[in-house]
């Protein structure tokens, strides 16, 4: 059960709430219920100076061993085959990352750490609950009105106790300021970005948020044409502020990493249709 109201009120509130947002467009109220980038200061500690790295090799081993990719360009998960052996090793490298002491090192390398911190602590949440048809079925959080494992903290980091909400929209988003971001953090769903087949580090890092952003926005689940009109995934909508005020932002955006035929349609087909999602499990059975 949902942590929160007690059921017998739940109920009655969550209708009326469902109600509401049935009377109201999605594009005006999903855009107020997504997480906000506010920083956590705790996090902004870093040594420019510092050349210290992180091994990410065990989430490195994990990727290339289970990631599959298929025909359409989908990077999904066999996580069905994990094995034993290798959830342990997931296990222990997620806590040998805890015990890090991140606040040492420099800006490229704590990226790096809290974007394969975040894939990292996603897939061992389906581990624990799999099989399961979506990550919202999974529902840790303790808000009556989230579903889902983003809000539940699940690791301690030094003295804080860290949600997946926290990474991404606490630390990352605040704190890089950089829209690919977006891409590089997976939440297990066939609308998300693709699952990155690299760990990423400080030297590739680059490279892996520029793929990951001409993978998603030449793909139908980031943008495709519908009757001379575009229809966006809701990624677009929900942080529309990480990629500009306007529009006119978004398209500028998309178009830098749009291939030519779907650029030239960006420049000529200035409406949006549609948002859409897809929140089915990224499951390679």
């Amino acid at each position: 059960m949902r942590h929160g109201w007690p059921t017998a009120l739940r109920g009655p509130l969550l209708g009326l709430l469902a109600g509401v947002l049935a009377a109201c467009s999605t594009t005006a109220i999903e855009p107020l219920l997504a997480p906000k980038a506010i920083i956590w200061d705790a996090w902004t500690t870093h040594v420019s100076s510092a050349t210290a790295t992180i091994d990410h090799s065990a989430w490195d081993r994990l990727l290339k061993t289970y990631l599959v990719r298929n025909r359409e360009g989908v990077n999904r998960l066999a996580y069905g085959r994990v094995s034993a052996v290798d959830r342990q090793a997931l296990d222990a490298y997620i806590a040998r990352l805890a015990a890090t002491p991140i606040a040492r090192f420099n800006r490229d390398e704590q990226a790096a750490y809290w974007i394969n911190l975040y894939n990292a602590l996603t897939v061992k949440v389906i581990l624990e609950y799999y099989p399961v048809a979506s990550i919202r079925d999974i529902d840790l959080s303790p808000s009556p009105l989230s579903d889902g494992p983003w809000d539940r903290k699940l690791i301690k980091i030094g003295k804080h106790a860290v949600s997946l909400n926290d990474i991404e929209h606490r630390i990352l988003r605040p704190i890089w300021l950089d829209p690919r971001i977006h891409y590089a953090v997976n939440c297990a769903s066939i609308g998300c970005p693709n699952l990155q087949p690299d760990a990423f580090t400080a030297a590739n890092a680059k490279t892996l948020l520029n793929q990951a952003a001409v993978e998603y926005i030449n793909d139908p689940r980031g943008v495709r044409v519908l009757n001379n009109k575009l229809v966006l995934s809701k990624i677009y909508l929900w942080f529309a502020e990480d990629f500009g005020t306007t529009p006119d932002n978004i398209f500028a955006h998309l178009r830098r990493y749009a291939r030519p035929e779907l650029a030239q349609h960006i420049r000529q087909d200035t409406k949006i249709a549609d948002y859409e999602y897809d929140w089915a499990l990224n499951d390679a059975r």
